[in-house]
């Protein structure tokens, strides 16, 4: 019998080949392309005195960087001594940037022997970098040799959270201890700073006081405890100080009080990675325990920690708690739920519609926040309070970015949120981004809209401004709303951009989004 051969056919042969070329060209697609920019976090460390009020930056002479006259890239404080910011920089490029601190005082980073630092460098190659930076102290553009001595304080917690620390001691700068001389400032990681200039070899001895003699340190038992002592060297010196009690306060002050009943949300993750955890903050109308069938409307409020809690507000609360509280005891407002949702260290992306390059260039995930809101927040509280989950009972309302915020956030889902508070709304950002939102509108929305703005609310180009509330109004009056019906536009004589003054307009603001109606 012939051996059958063992060359394949001629179809055969021609399906080989067409599957090895076929495969051959799977495994040699198209690549992803390459990504050109690399997400770059900047941690700032800073001296032990820097004011815990400091604005710090990043400037250079690109574009990137803020350019030769602008503000730069801002770091944001993160606690302890960290200052943050991420930034979107191009690959295998360098730059030439510096720190500065632009308030309380203009100051620029100093090193050890007080000379101006050298520009720093950065070039990335990954498309993720960490950049580490360390400043040694601040100071004068030209520099600081001299003599100076800066004592960094520590207090116990028991020291209230608005206490004035002072300084007294032997010498004439500290008073000759007549009383309290050197008032300390806050500083970062929880401390108190100040600086004084004494001749090289002045033998200190000095206490830590509130104020008078009654509110001098003690030891933690409240026993007395000896003067400090240090000797000057003539440069520049920094003297630690930890006061572990007080005359006048032997047991912790009690927490703050919460007006009515509070409620907590702790660390609620977004299923959005790129999202922090925060907590949540829920105030109850009175009567909510006592009548289980009743549902209640619901504003929800950004910058949550700034809104109930004085123990968690960055510069004072809203009173939130209290005013809602008056109101719909009083009868002035309808019953609602408040729920304040704490910011994040990424309060400026996720409260921004847009970015804002160069110097915002992580901004504008306000579309990812409102979808956490919307479709993860908003249905667990419904779930777990008797709300009126309607969009016509539901309200968004914040200050500043938070009123742009709300303001965008409104536009995009009038099925969400009917009533809007936009209080010193940034309409600055993005060159006025926002008013672009409201002119494209085809149709108006559903919306009550409360405006206001402060005549004192700042200068420069990202203060909120007058003019730049009145043309977000007027944008809204050309699309169909009107002036005291259902937008109220209101300017606040000699109103300034912080808690105290959101606080004095919060009633109205309630009482314009939510007004009394008939009990059911």
């Amino acid at each position: 019998m012939a051996l059958m051969s063992l060359r394949p056919s001629r179809p055969t042969l021609l399906l080989v080949l067409a599957l090895t070329a076929l495969w051959g060209c799977k495994s040699d697609g198209p690549k992803p392309a390459e990504q050109h920019f690399s997400d770059v976090q900047f941690d700032l460390t800073v001296p032990p005195e820097t004011p815990a009020n400091a604005e710090l930056f990043l400037t250079g002479p690109s574009a990137t960087f803020g350019g030769t006259d602008g503000r730069g890239l801002e770091l944001v404080y993160q606690g302890g001594r960290v200052f943050s910011l991420k930034a979107r920089l191009p690959k295998d490029t360098a730059f030439t940037y510096a720190v500065r601190m632009t308030a309380p005082t203009a100051q620029v980073a100093l090193d050890a022997q007080g000379a101006p630092e050298a520009e720093r460098t950065v070039t990335v190659h990954e498309n993720e970098e960490s950049v580490a930076l360390t400043v040694e102290r601040f100071g004068a553009e030209g520099g600081e040799t001299g003599a100076r001595t800066v004592f960094i304080v520590q207090v116990p917690d028991i020291t209230p959270p608005n206490a004035a620390v002072w300084l007294s001691g032997n010498q004439p700068e500290l008073g000759t201890w007549n009383g309290a001389e050197v008032e300390l400032y806050k500083a970062v990681d929880s401390a108190y700073a100040g600086a004084v200039t004494f001749a090289a070899g002045t033998g200190l001895e000095f206490k830590v006081t509130r104020g008078s003699w009654d509110t001098v340190e003690k030891s933690d038992t409240g026993a007395e405890v000896a003067n400090h002592t240090f000797t000057t060297g003539g440069g520049f010196e920094r003297v630690p100080v930890v006061v572990k009690g007080w005359a006048d306060l032997t047991t912790p002050p009690p927490p703050p009080p919460l007006t009515g009943d509070v409620r907590y949300l702790r660390n609620v993750v977004p299923k959005d990675s790129s999202l922090k955890p925060r907590d949540v903050i829920i105030w109850l109308p009175p009567g909510y325990e006592a009548n289980p069938e009743r549902r209640y409307p619901v504003l929800y409020m950004h910058d949550g920690q700034n809104l109930m809690d004085v123990s968690t507000a960055f510069a004072g609360e809203w009173k939130v708690d209290e005013t809602a509280q008056a109101l719909v005891e009083s009868g002035q407002v309808e019953p609602l739920i408040i729920v304040g949702v704490y910011n994040t260290s990424d309060r400026i992306a996720e409260y921004t519609p847009v970015p804002f390059p160069p110097e915002y260039p992580d901004a504008g995930r306000a579309d990812v926040y409102g979808q956490f809101l919307i479709q993860e927040l908003k249905p667990r509280i419904d779930k777990e309070f008797r709300t009126k989950p309607e969009a016509q009972f539901t309200g968004l309302a914040g200050s500043s970015l938070g009123g742009l915020v709300s303001m965008s956030l409104g536009l995009k889902h009038p099925d969400v949120f009917s009533r809007l508070g936009v209080v010193s709304p940034s309409v600055w950002w993005a060159d006025r981004e926002i008013l672009s939102e409201v002119n494209a509108l085809t149709a108006k929305p559903a919306l009550r809209i409360w405006e206001d703005i402060g005549t004192n609310e700042g200068s420069g180009s990202q203060a909120e401004t007058v003019a730049d509330a009145k043309a977000l109004r007027d944008a809204l009056v050309a699309k169909g709303w009107v002036l005291d019906t259902d937008l109220k536009y209101t300017v606040v004589e000699g109103g300034q951009h912080n808690e105290a003054a959101w606080s004095a307009r919060f009633g109205d603001i309630l009482r314009f989004l939510y007004p009394p109606v008939p009990a059911p």
